[in-house]
C-alpha cells in the first residue's frame, strides 16, 4: 500500500493492534513505519513524537471501544439488560477485536501504572470513564427496580471490572479454557446479589 493511500486513521488502527502485542513502550515510530512500509520521516510527520503516538493510539482505541462496546450496549433496554450488555460487549471486545494481543487498555495499564506523563493521564481518564459507565448502568438498574435500592453502584462497577480483568488474566496468560465460564458465573452471582430479594 502506498503512503498516499494510508490515512491517519488506518495507521492508528494498525498501531492499536501492534501496541496490544508489543506494548505502547515497545512500539516506536520507526517500527510502525517499517510495519506499514512507510518512511520514518513520513510517519513522523503524522505524530511528531513517541509520546504523541502513544496518546493518539489510546484516543483511537477509546473511540473504537466506545463504538464497539458502549454504543451497542446503550441500545439495550434500561436497567439490568443494559448492565448485562456492557459485560457481553466487553467480552466480545476482548475475544475478537485484537486477537493477536488482547485488550490494549489492560496491556497499557501494566506498562503505565508507574509512568507519569500524557499517555498515563489519557489511560487513567479512559478507565475512569469506563468505571463511570458501569456505575451509571447500575444506577439506572436501581432506578428501574431491577437492583435493590441499597446497591453501592461504584462497588458494583469495581467488582464487574475486576472480574473482567480476571477473565483477561486467566484467558490470555494462563490459557485457562474455563475462563469465560468462570467469568460468567461470577457476573451472574454479582447480578443476583444486586437484585431485590425474591427476584
Amino acid at each position: 500500500m502506498r503512503k498516499g493511500e494510508l490515512t491517519h486513521q488506518a495507521i492508528l488502527e494498525r498501531a492499536i493492534q501492534l501496541a496490544s502485542r508489543v506494548g505502547l513502550q515497545g512500539l516506536s515510530i520507526g517500527g510502525l513505519a517499517e510495519e506499514l512500509q512507510l518512511s520514518k520521516s513520513g510517519l513522523f510527520a503524522h505524530f511528531r513524537s513517541k509520546t504523541s503516538l502513544q496518546v493518539e493510539i489510546l484516543e483511537a482505541a477509546t473511540a473504537l471501544f466506545t463504538e464497539r462496546v458502549i454504543r451497542p450496549a446503550l441500545t439495550q433496554p434500561r436497567g439490568e439488560p443494559r448492565v448485562r450488555a456492557l459485560f457481553e460487549q466487553w467480552l466480545t471486545w476482548e475475544k475478537e477485536l485484537v486477537p493477536e494481543g488482547g485488550c490494549i487498555f489492560v496491556a497499557a495499564a501494566t506498562e503505565l501504572d508507574d509512568a507519569p506523563g500524557p499517555a498515563r493521564d489519557r489511560l487513567v481518564q479512559t478507565q475512569r470513564d469506563w468505571l463511570d459507565c458501569l456505575a451509571q448502568a447500575a444506577r439506572i438498574a436501581v432506578a428501574e427496580g431491577h437492583f435493590h435500592k441499597d446497591v453501592d453502584v461504584e462497588q458494583f462497577a469495581h467488582d464487574e471490572n475486576a472480574l473482567l480483568l480476571g477473565f483477561h488474566h486467566s484467558a490470555r496468560l494462563l490459557k485457562e479454557p474455563r475462563a469465560e465460564t468462570w467469568a460468567r458465573r461470577s457476573f451472574d452471582a454479582l447480578l443476583r446479589a444486586a437484585r431485590p430479594q425474591g427476584s
